[in-house]
């Protein structure tokens, strides 16, 4: 009876004291916990519009550590790295008793370490938390910790920790750093050479870096696909090809695309681990490479930049802020995309498409190339010369400045800039200085970017897009009316689509223009076809005259060469739309045979009386007529030229009755933007926009 009451007690005292062992343990787990925030210290990513990474920014401590989860990397890496490192992987919790008794004895036998029980949890508790020792209460406590990892974190979890933080040699860390550094590619589909190498790296990372020590990373591998656990996993016969695969000797740089992108992104969002952008990534390398050989041809001191946009979405899939990010003498470090420099020649399409969308001219109207004078104004010719009369298609084509600034004239420079910021667009004027002709040929202030949005709308029917920062995805539709109705816009391609390529590009049916700024300051070339637009401009950041250089002879062939490097096929230009027609010289109407100004600056044609233009209001005019109050009163219409009778519209009606006056009322339905437009016996038409308020 004594003895079982001693044995009753004894397990009684037993079961506290394991309590009581387990109530210490738990207490020092939750007391102690494992530091697994460190764990989330992670490179910051830059990807492009399908995730892949563009470039990636080192930690704070200088490392490339890629965030890698299970399913980054190729199964059978998986497979290989646990049949290699922790068979028992999923069957212990932290701790292999197993292997740790199995080495042990090994120990006793041999005096030495003959085979390792580290198991993979061991492993990422010693990755997170890095002692500089290997002590027995350094041992002791990676036990410790590996048990608090796995009652925390689940195996997938762990794996995911181990494929970040495992040390592959230098500053690289995880398998995804390596595999980028060692085969200049993601993980996700490996050889088995390539995987049985990153399997045996981590376990003595400097010693067996392929890049120092090319015959010790071999030997490694070797042991690794010897292993028969190993071989089991790949299947018969892979581990011994694989032995006599190369083993990369250099190692290669990491993505580095998108430098001015990727600083813009990280200061906007410094706290976020992974920022999507709208580049492709295809379309920036290919550009960037274009940008690399243009900066040697170039010469010291000049950059270039280039933007590459979907004329549809208004989404940025290429930007290179630079001729090279790193390059003090070019202060590469500028993003040259977002610097208003002179636009030179390239506004001259949007100024002619105003003149087909009024009917001033056609393509085969036949206009003067030769001095004018505009006020004071005397524009002239790059090459300093005069082609007498020419057609209109010519004019553009050749970019002819008289021709340009005539058809400004009487379009108004105003009337431009209002059309622009349909577009959002609003270029910078001198100070205090208010439009004038000078805007036809560069006189005012545009990014490359504005340039591109701008371009969007000659590549989309005449509705332009709102370009996106190539950071926060797809940008709003631009809302409101077009920039330029679609058979101006029609007109423009068909004439920009056939100027001569530059020496030695090949034709690839997109339409384009060049511009060259005052001075040889700024040298630009945009281009589209059916979706995508892009625009180039090379000079100095300084601002410095670069003597010889031309839009067409310098950024021409650039455009090209990126159109072709940038992976894209090219989408056919818009087909003709309704109206849209190239009518021979002789052919046209007698009003667009001709064209010219009389000295009151009113359009003559052949002769003739003068088409007609509204004067007032005026185009873009805010007009109070009491829309806030309900009660709106009549608009006084005025015009000049023309012959009677004249129809009136607004907004696309016509108003009730055909005047012979050159004055006319028209009563607004309500407040906001409307479109007046007259036509007069001949068909000669003129329109305005303005605002009722």
């Amino acid at each position: 009876m004594r003895l079982w009451r001693k044995i009753a007690i004894g397990s009684a005292a037993g079961i506290l004291l394991a309590g009581a062992a387990l109530f210490a343990l738990d207490a020092a787990d939750k007391a102690f916990p494992p530091p697994l925030d460190k764990a989330d210290l992670v490179s910051a990513e830059v990807l492009d519009a399908d995730g892949q990474l563009l470039r990636a920014f080192a930690t704070s401590e200088g490392r490339w550590r890629l965030k890698t989860t299970v399913a980054d990397v190729d199964p059978q890496f998986l497979r290989m790295l646990i049949a290699y490192e922790d068979q028992r992987f999923y069957d212990h919790g932290g701790v292999d008793a197993w292997a740790l008794g199995r080495a042990s004895l090994q120990f006793i036998r041999n005096g030495r370490i003959v085979s390792g029980a580290s198991t993979l949890s061991m492993q990422v508790a010693r990755l997170i938390e890095p002692r500089a020792g290997r002590s027995l209460s350094a041992k002791l406590l990676q036990l410790a910790r590996a048990v608090q990892i796995e009652r925390r974190l689940s195996k997938e979890q762990i794996l995911d920790l181990y494929l970040t933080h495992a040390p592959y040699g230098g500053n690289l860390e995880g398998v995804r750093a390596a595999s980028l550094a060692y085969f200049g590619k993601e993980p996700r589909r490996l050889t088995v050479a390539e995987a049985a190498l990153l399997v045996a790296l981590p376990q003595l990372p400097e010693r067996r870096r392929p890049d120092r020590n090319l015959q010790a990373a071999q030997e490694a591998r070797k042991r690794v696909l010897e292993r028969v656990a190993v071989a089991e996993a790949v299947g018969d016969g892979e581990a011994a090809r694989a032995e006599v695969v190369a083993i990369p000797p250099r190692r290669m740089q990491l993505p580095a695309l998108a430098a001015h992108v990727g600083e813009a992104a990280l200061r906007k969002e410094p706290s976020v681990l992974k920022h999507q952008t709208t580049l492709k990534k295809q379309v920036q390398q290919g550009l960037e490479a274009v940008a690399r050989a243009a900066a040697m041809k170039l010469g010291p001191k000049l950059s270039l930049a280039m933007v590459m946009a979907d004329a549809q979405t208004g989404a940025i899939v290429g930007e290179v802020g630079s001729a090279d990010y790193f390059d003090a003498s070019r202060s590469g470090w500028i993003d040259m995309t977002r610097v208003n420099r002179s636009p030179g020649s390239t506004l001259k399409p949007f100024i002619y498409g105003l003149a087909f969308e009024q009917g001033l001219v056609s393509q085969e109207t036949i206009i003067e190339d030769r001095p004018a004078d505009f006020f004071g104004y005397r524009p002239r010719n790059f090459d300093m010369s005069y082609q007498g009369d020419v057609t209109v298609r010519e004019a553009l084509q050749l970019s002819l400045n008289v021709p340009a600034v005539k058809l400004l004239d009487a379009v108004g420079p105003s009337r431009l800039l209002v059309r622009f910021r349909r577009a959002e667009v609003r270029p910078a004027l001198p100070p205090n200085e208010t439009p004038g002709l000078a805007i036809g040929l560069g006189g005012v202030g545009l990014t490359l970017k504005d340039l591109v949005q701008l371009y969007t709308a000659l590549a989309n029917r005449g509705q332009p897009a709102r370009l996106g920062d190539g950071i926060t995805g797809t940008p709003d539709k631009l809302d409101g009316e077009p920039l330029l109705e679609p058979v101006a816009v029609w007109n423009i391609a068909d004439i920009l689509s056939g100027i001569i390529p530059p020496a030695g590009a090949p034709q690839r049916g997109i339409a384009y223009k060049t511009g060259t700024s005052y001075g040889y300051r700024d040298a630009w070339s945009v281009g589209y076809d059916g979706r995508y637009v892009l625009g180039v401009w090379v000079g100095r950041p300084d601002n410095s005259a670069v003597p010889g250089l031309t839009g067409y002879g310098t950024a021409a062939p650039i455009l090209f060469e990126g159109f072709a490097k940038s992976g894209i096929a090219t989408t056919p230009l818009p087909r003709p739309p309704a109206g849209a027609v190239r009518i021979a010289q002789s052919e046209l109407p007698i009003s667009q045979r001709r064209f010219a100004l009389n000295a009151s600056g009113l359009l003559v044609a052949s002769g003739r009386e003068p088409a007609p233009q509204i004067v007032y209001p005026p185009e873009g005019a805010h007009v109070d007529l009491g829309a806030g109050a309900g009660d709106l009163s009549p608009l006084m219409l005025k015009l000049q030229g023309g012959r009677a009778p004249f129809r009136w519209l607004a907004n696309g009606k016509p108003l009730p009755d055909l005047s012979r006056r050159r004055t006319q009322q028209w009563l607004p339905d309500g407040g906001g933007y409307s479109k007046l437009t007259v036509i007069d016996s001949a068909g000669r038409a003129a329109s305005v926009g303005v605002f009722i308020d």
